[in-house]
């Protein structure tokens, strides 16, 4: 590791919190530990990369830069504004702050926001006489707040928009199945592509297509637009180009996955998404109800 480790937080969904400690293992992370709906663990600016792009299992990862204890508001805000935000944030950049707490003495977790935006933007203000200017949507640097009781952990989230988005899903199915979610079904099963899967109500294909990137060993990542820290001060493009551009971990798949549902609109959804994904050849499709279903010849798993 050529440069210094620091600590990181992935967040993922309540059950899957030991799949996603496998997967960090896998990955070579250090001083990986299991928290509620969130693993922790340390790496390099590359970990941290690879996480977005390589994880499965996990929504959002997060980087601390401030842990702190605060018995109310104006607390929060004095923690906040002694912040040195010029490592963070360009004045002419956008930034929004999303806000969890668990706490009788925060009840609301908007007011939270609130008062750590005040706090950076007076900061600026002060020094500056100019201010950064807060964007909900697509903002440059999107900023966690996590207060449990008085504890406080400031974080600068690397994600942006939650990892489930995987990119692939051209349109869905009414209530489709969350792709973080689909991926830690399979895993946990210890399937990883050594025999034929099923679905037999697929939906719009998540789970066949979370199944072939698995046997494949595709990176969830590959299909997606953007992640938050590109747009950070200290993004380092040619390091994510080769995280990006490296397949030397992909592998031949001989199997086959199928996905069987009745419902000849999901059907259709199913095959365009499966198409997006690039992994048609690995899929086969089918309009059958679950009744019809028949014990397969071949050895298969069956979710």
């Amino acid at each position: 590791m050529s440069e210094q480790s620091f600590e990181m937080i992935a967040k993922t969904f309540q059950g899957l919190e030991e799949t996603l400690a496998q997967e960090l293992t896998a990955l070579g992370a250090d001083e990986i530990q299991i928290g509620r709906r969130m693993v922790s663990f340390r790496g390099d600016k590359e970990m941290m990369y690879k996480a977005n792009f390589c994880l499965r299992t996990a929504i959002r990862i997060l980087k601390p830069i401030k842990n702190f204890v605060a018995k109310n508001a104006d607390e929060v805000y004095e923690q906040i504004k002694a912040i040195h935000w010029e490592d963070y944030l360009d004045i002419d950049k956008t930034f929004a702050v999303d806000a969890v707490v668990f706490s009788e003495e925060f009840r609301h977790s908007k007011f939270v926001s609130y008062k750590v935006k005040d706090a950076i933007v007076d900061y600026f203000r002060d020094a500056y006489n100019k201010r950064p200017s807060v964007r909900i949507s697509k903002p440059d640097v999107l900023l966690n707040i996590h207060i449990a009781e008085t504890k406080c952990t400031l974080s600068l989230d690397s994600s942006g928009e939650s990892l489930h988005r995987r990119g692939y899903r051209q349109e869905a199915v009414e209530a489709p199945l969350n792709e973080v979610l689909a991926a830690g079904m399979i895993l946990m099963t210890g399937w990883h592509g050594e025999c034929d899967l099923i679905d037999p109500m697929c939906g719009s294909g998540t789970i066949p297509i979370e199944a072939a990137l698995i046997a494949k060993n595709i990176a969830p990542g590959v299909f997606r637009k953007e992640f938050a820290f590109e747009k950070w001060l200290d993004f380092d493009q040619e390091l994510f180009d080769k995280i990006y551009n490296d397949d030397s971990q992909e592998r031949e798949f001989t199997h086959k996955i199928y996905g069987y549902d009745n419902n000849p609109q999901a059907n259709e959804i199913a095959t365009h998404n499966i198409k997006a994904a690039g992994v048609s050849k690995d899929v086969t499709l089918k309009l059958q109800p679950f009744q019809q279903f028949e014990q397969p010849k071949e050895k298969a798993v069956i979710i």
